[in-house]
Parts: C-alpha cells; structure tokens; sequence
C-alpha cells in the first residue's frame, strides 16, 4: 500500500482539502487492485491500449459509491446503467479508447459516453490482453470450461436483452452462481495437461506470473468426445442459443474424439493459427472467420467458434468478480487503517491533523461496503433468432 501512504504523507502537509480534481480514493484501490491482478506488462503494447483510460474528477460534494462496474464492452447502455448505479468506476475489458482522438464530442456515441461518465465522476479502466495472457486469466478459464472444471449447477433461462422480448430471439443465460470454481490445481475433470500456446516475453512476465502467454493448449491424457466436450462448453460460458460448430467433411459430430484443445478468447485465430505445424483437434474461441475456419476445417480440425464475447463474458462472473472483490477489499481495508494510524500519529506528534488528512480518513469510513457488480445491460450483439417453421 506504498500509494496509499505516500498519499496520505502528502496530503497531511497539505492546509487545504482534497483537491477537486483528484481522482477518488476507492477508484485509486480498485486501479491498484486490477494492476496487481492482471499485470499492465503482460498486455500486448503492440496494439493494445489497456489501463486507466477515464480518470474522473473527485467531487467530495457528489460522492459515488464504493462500487465498481464489470464490463466486456462500455456501451451507452453500460454507461447508463454506471451512472444509475452511482458506480465509482467501470472496469471494462474491451479498451472503448482503442486509437488517438482528435476530438470529444456527443456526435460519437462512445465518445459521449466517456464525456457522461466524467461528468458523473465515473473513471474506466481496461485491462483487455493482461486478462487473457495471465495465468488463471481469460484461457485459463476457458480450459476449466472445456475440461468441465466446475461445478455444474442448474441454470435458470432469465431475459438478457429487455429491448426484445420475442422468446424466438436467444441470448446467453447465465446462472446465478458463478461458475467455474477455478481452482489452483484442476480437480475436474478428464485427467490432462495444459501449457501455454505462445508465451510473454521473459522481459515482461513479473514475478509470480511465469506461466503468462497467450492461448493455452490441452492435451487429454485419454481422447474425449466432441459432444461431451460441447455440453462442457455450453454450462461453462452460459447455455447460449447454440453453438457454431465447423468440423472437416465427411466426418459427423457424434463420431468425433478429441485429445489436444488450444483455446483463445476473442478473435483468437492470430494466436490458434499461427505457424504451419500442426493443428490441435479442437479450436475453441470467440469468432473466426470464414477463410480461416474452412483452411483449419481441411486441416482435419474441428472449430468451435461462440461468437466474440461469449468467449469472454463468462470470466467477469466466474473468476474476475470474486477476485477482484476480494483484492479491493483487502486493500480498501488496509487504506482505512492506514488513514487512521496517520490521524493518530499526527495527533500523538504534532497536535491537529489537517482537514486534508482528516477529509481522507472520513471517505474511508463514510462510504460503506465495497461492492463488485457484473452489468446486466452488456451483451454481445448477436444472439440466435430460431425460425419456426409450419
């Protein structure tokens, strides 16, 4: 908690309150929070934009709640639902400034998002491939998935997209129990082993993170059917209203045995379909496209692709959810006792602590619980229409 305290120091030789244009104190926790999760450095640079991308002002007369907003995408509709909610912050997965802006204005819609979520004092950060090449991150995850690495429960179908009611329209259901329990050592399960497709550059990996890359491959130790692994995929991201499935010609669903899976989520064939050696049986990820599925398809490979963020948004309920819950509270916790020591000390040594430091012990212990909440409002923009024929 070096911030922290470097923060207090600062503020207790201050004679003035928090200034308005700092950022909270419970978005700061959840920044540092994220970054100790998901390392910045294990993100891909090369094209990706990840971090703290919205820093919104602090206004101590409009205080937001110790809460924070789990997102795959930041749409209006996510904004919406930040705002109402009076979250301090959006952590969405998907960076929504992916380029260089020239400009902010309400013309563009994700441009005036931003510009609504600052207005409401509401930062966002993105931590986008740092999930993905982690270990225990995004891949990792989808191999509990395909592995039936958790605990199945019943899953309860409920609406997910409120501006269409037809029960003809699918969208993923999700349960209300988060699943998978991701576990250190895998106790699920056909017996098997994993590694890492394509690991980070050693320069890059922090300490603790060593098994950090993108894709992840498992290789059965016994081959396992395609359809069982299919019913493991379906409980694992949330029952959608199917699954596109491509397999080589001539070859039926039902006869099909697997023993190596490689999996990535997202647009995952950059990392799946890179190189000329051979392809493992099964590729599972988030979209392909027609080309690469057919060349892969020749190949004798099997494609399972669940359309983008399906392959993702599962891992904000099963796994980010309860860790960053449990990290943010960890550290909001210390920041508080920290806040206090500083007020006593400064009391025990030099007599009255400033309003500035007396102003940062109150946040702690005014704002109440510390809350981690999934959007309900975000979705991939395709679901499964089922035409119903005479």
């Amino acid at each position: 908690m070096n911030f922290l305290r470097a923060a207090t120091r600062r503020y207790s030789a201050m004679s003035t309150p928090m200034r308005s244009s700092e950022c909270s104190p419970f978005t700061n926790v959840v920044v540092s929070s994220m970054r100790k999760l998901y390392p910045e450095a294990l993100a891909d640079k090369s094209f990706d934009n990840t971090g703290l991308l919205l820093e919104a002002p602090f206004d101590k007369s409009r205080i937001q709640t110790n809460s924070a907003l789990l997102t795959i995408d930041l749409t209006t509709a996510v904004a919406d639902e930040a705002i109402k909610n009076r979250n301090s912050i959006v952590v969405a997965y998907h960076p929504i400034i992916f380029r260089g802006l020239k400009s902010l204005t309400f013309a563009d819609s994700q441009q005036r998002s931003l510009l609504r979520l600052a207005q409401h004092g509401i930062s966002v950060y993105s931590p986008h491939t740092a999930v993905d090449t982690v270990p225990s991150g995004m891949a990792d995850w989808l191999c509990d998935v395909v592995t039936g690495n958790f605990k199945q429960v019943q899953q309860t179908p409920k609406a997910t997209i409120a501006s269409c009611a037809s029960t003809m329209y699918s969208a993923p259901s999700y349960p209300e129990a988060p699943i998978p329990a991701v576990q250190t050592q895998p106790s699920e399960g056909p017996a098997h082993t994993r590694s890492t497709i394509h690991p980070s550059p050693p320069a890059s990996i922090p300490e603790g993170f060593e098994s950090a890359g993108a894709g992840r491959l498992v290789t059965f130790t016994e081959k396992q059917s395609l359809t069982a692994l299919i019913d493991n995929i379906a409980s694992g991201i949330g029952l959608p209203g199917g699954i596109p499935i491509a397999i080589p010609q001539g070859q039926s669903v039902d006869d099909i045995s697997i023993r190596t899976v490689g999996m990535c989520p997202g647009s995952g064939s950059g990392v799946l379909l890179k190189g000329d050696g051979e392809l493992p049986d099964l590729l599972l990820t988030g979209e392909m496209s027609h080309h690469e599925a057919l060349a892969a398809t020749e190949r004798g490979s099997v494609v399972i692709s669940l359309s983008h963020t399906n392959s993702e948004r599962g891992y904000l309920r099963s796994v980010m959810q309860p860790k960053l819950l449990a990290e943010v509270k960890k550290q909001w916790d210390e920041a508080f006792q920290d806040s206090a020591k500083t007020v006593d000390d400064l009391k025990k040594f030099d007599g009255v602590p400033s309003a500035a430091v007396l102003q940062i012990r109150d946040l702690y212990k005014e704002q109440g619980d510390v809350v981690v909440s999934v959007s309900e409002t975000d979705r991939d923009p395709y679901g499964i229409m089922i035409w119903r024929g005479n």
